[in-house]
């Protein structure tokens, strides 16, 4: 057992991991304040408040150089507590965001470019849900009542979304179960300068082994990153997820240590400390300087982080 898991274990303090080793960066943190920011009428799901706040002050604590702020799914296509989070942040920089606009909507387009324009570097990314399960139909908008998510990738209005974010230097940020790696891959081979994003792992133990052989299919495009992040998902056991370890390490074999992303490091120390547990279980074979490469290094080339 690595020391820093045995120490996570045993309920020791675990340190930050140190400057030297490179910028940490979390690629995948959600925040909410619903007090201030009401959650939007067609919200999937209603969490409790993760406040700015007390999410600035931890970041400091953890060591935590830069955060891509996920816009979710309870907030829709309003982006208002996001513009917030940009606007009191502190140091200024420290965020950058994606952003949700229905892909369905003619003009998607014209309204992610007008909040691009608003935060110049900030929006790196249009978020995609995809989370019908096999034999589940896709949703439509056809009546404009149901959540951002579940449209069919194949519909001509979803290319013209990926091709208005590639337009604009976006990257397209896909949060899907397996069975939808096939339609992504022909997506993305027609928007090669696009870089794509592979959220919480494709949930790669959600689905049956060959959807998950056509996640590792989309390493043979260079522009597709895999996220380490949500390793629960495709787990059956407790932290550190031993049983996910196998798709950890074919991941790793297929998109190589330089395009692999770490999101998720918590928002409070505990789920911090947990996290780097985690972490370094999985990653326990590859080299520190692969880690570095994985824990910030990629994040800061992708996104812009100086």
């Amino acid at each position: 057992m690595l020391r820093r898991h045995f120490l996570a274990a045993s309920g020791a303090a675990v340190l930050p991991l140190p400057a030297a080793g490179g910028p940490l960066i979390d690629t995948h943190i959600h925040l909410f304040e619903p007090d201030i920011f009401p959650y939007h009428a067609l919200a999937p799901y209603r969490p409790p408040a993760q406040p700015l706040g007390e999410y600035l002050a931890f970041v400091k604590q953890a060591g935590i150089a830069h955060t891509i702020l996920v816009h979710p799914e309870p907030y829709q296509d309003d982006h208002r507590y996001l513009e917030h989070c940009f606007a009191a942040e502190s140091p200024r920089g420290f965020f950058k965001g994606t952003c949700l606009f229905e892909p369905q909507d003619e003009r998607t387009g014209k309204r992610m470019g007008e909040l691009v324009k608003r935060h110049p570097g900030r929006i790196v990314a249009m978020r995609m849900h995809v989370m019908n399960e096999p034999g589940k139909p896709f949703t439509c908008t056809c009546e404009g009542d149901t959540p951002i998510k579940n449209r069919d990738l194949n519909d001509a209005s979803v290319k013209a979304t990926w091709k208005a974010a590639a337009d604009l230097g976006l990257c397209m940020q896909m949060h899907f179960l397996p069975h939808h790696g096939a339609a992504i891959g022909k997506l993305a081979a027609q928007f090669r300068g696009m870089p794509v994003i592979l959220d919480h792992m494709g949930r790669a133990g959600m689905g049956a082994p060959a959807a998950f052989e056509e996640i590792l299919k989309l390493a043979r495009l260079p522009k597709v990153y895999f996220k380490f992040s949500g390793v629960g998902y495709s787990s059956k056991q407790k932290p550190p997820y031993a049983d996910a370890a196998k798709y950890v390490r074919r991941a790793f074999e297929a998109f190589g240590a330089e395009r692999i992303l770490w999101g998720g490091l918590g928002h409070d120390m505990d789920g911090f400390r947990q996290a780097q547990a985690i972490f370094d279980h999985h990653f326990a074979f590859a080299t520190e300087a692969q880690r570095e490469m994985i824990r910030g290094g990629n994040a800061a080339k992708l996104f812009g982080f100086a």
